[in-house]
């Protein structure tokens, strides 16, 4: 299993290598998010360590907003000088493929739509039940739903 942050370090070298994409806090966890989703639907298991938790503004990875709690906001560009290792030798090559490839898909989209996204599918859905749209949620989505969910969708 793959550390998280070294995954997170790959994906902002990734969006930022050529400043094509922008890279809010916000978004970085939302890609983070369906590294992992899409991981799980693909291969029965998780890419890295660490839940996501059904925050208000989407899935959340606690030890990555602690990374960058103090020096970025929700919607503060995340850089090339946020990366804390630029050695991506532990990430396998069959990996690094699997967080591309959602890339491709997903990071030509802003923040504000990938939270928009995560709201209207089950996993977060599911983990905020019985949670108002402004409550506080520390509730860990659950991964067994997350692969089931979109495993579901190669289907589509």
């Amino acid at each position: 299993m793959q550390d998280i942050n070294v995954v997170c370090d790959y994906t902002i070298f990734r969006l930022k290598s050529e400043d094509e994409y922008s890279c809010s806090n916000l978004k970085l966890q939302k890609l983070l998010y369906y590294i992992q989703a899409w991981h799980l639907a693909f291969y029965n298991e998780p890419l890295f360590d660490g839940k996501f938790q059904a925050w208000i503004h989407g899935p959340v990875n606690r030890d990555i907003y602690d990374r960058f709690k103090d020096s970025k906001s929700l919607y503060s560009e995340i850089t090339k000088e946020d990366i804390s290792n630029l050695n991506f030798d532990a990430i396998l090559e069959e990996k690094k493929k699997h967080i591309d490839i959602v890339l491709e898909t997903y990071a030509g989209l802003p923040g504000y739509e990938l939270e928009r996204m995560t709201h209207e599918e089950d996993p977060w859905v599911s983990a905020r039940k019985g949670f108002t749209a402004t409550q506080r949620c520390d509730v860990d989505i659950d991964e067994p739903l997350m692969a089931k969910y979109y495993k579901s969708r190669l289907k589509e």
